[in-house]
């Protein structure tokens, strides 16, 4: 039976109901500055804040990214890092509108403001051999209770958002937290590092084959990269040969 068109009536209804439904999911306005989105703008941050975020200046560290001014000679904060670390690459520091879109992530559950962060994400430049060998992301993982309080794992789904983009799977079994943590937001570094010792441990299967494979840790923020030495020890200690990391945001050393 041939299926009869819609009249130009019916379907301008269906196209406002769309419209009204969209609407219901996605915010009117910018979920960081609370302006209005301009038209077109689907995402749930506007064009003038992703504008505003501050991104990292130049010259970085080759290996891990961090600015600094000098040319030349040891990097302070590639001292806190593994030798097992290969690079560390964020897109811009944990202040101002960078911090603003992480919180409305992290804490006001806008799930939608990944795909953004993981646009820029996926925009960083790396090292050759990097990009030639990252073999998946792994996101670290959170605390089951905390996950269960939030509803979500942010860094999953910078994760989820970020491997089509690079082309590399996800591997989100072979690493897991052994025991929960407290928030590192208020603790000295020492602290950070005390807190997060012995936290995480490799469980690689046969659908993660993590043994000598080079993998990227992804986070949302790195501050004392406390937490990434810790993930980077255990994935070295489950048999990776390498371990990278990105995140979208830095505190400032």
């Amino acid at each position: 039976m041939a299926i009869r068109p819609l009249s130009s009536e019916l379907a301008q209804r269906v196209r406002a109901g769309g419209a009204a439904l969209l609407d219901l999911l996605l915010p009117l306005s910018c979920v960081v500055c609370e302006g209005a989105l301009d038209a077109g703008e689907r995402g749930v941050v506007c064009g003038r804040c992703w504008s505003r975020v501050p991104a990292l200046p130049h010259p970085q560290c080759a290996r891990c990214g961090h600015p600094s001014r000098r040319i030349g000679g040891a990097c302070r904060w590639c001292e806190q890092l593994p030798p097992y670390v290969r690079a560390v690459r964020s897109v811009c520091w944990a202040a101002g509108t960078g911090e603003a879109v992480v919180h409305a992530l992290k804490y006001h559950g806008w799930r939608a403001a990944a795909g953004g962060m993981a646009e820029r994400m996926a925009r960083l430049a790396w090292p050759e051999d990097v990009v030639a060998e990252r073999a998946a992301l792994v996101p670290v993982p959170l605390a089951a209770a905390r996950e269960r309080e939030r509803g979500f794992n942010q860094s999953r789904l910078l994760a989820e958002a970020l491997a089509p983009r690079w082309k590399v799977r996800i591997w989100d079994k072979c690493l897991r937290r052994e025991r929960g943590t407290e928030s590192q937001t208020r603790l000295t570094p020492g602290e950070r590092l005390r807190n997060v010792a012995g936290a995480f441990r490799a469980s690689a299967g046969p659908s993660d084959p993590l043994r000598g494979a080079h993998v990227v840790l992804v986070d949302d923020v790195v501050t004392t990269a406390a937490t990434l030495s810790a993930c980077a020890h255990a994935l070295y200690d489950g048999g990776a040969r390498i371990v990278s990391c990105v995140t979208f945001a830095r505190a400032r050393a």
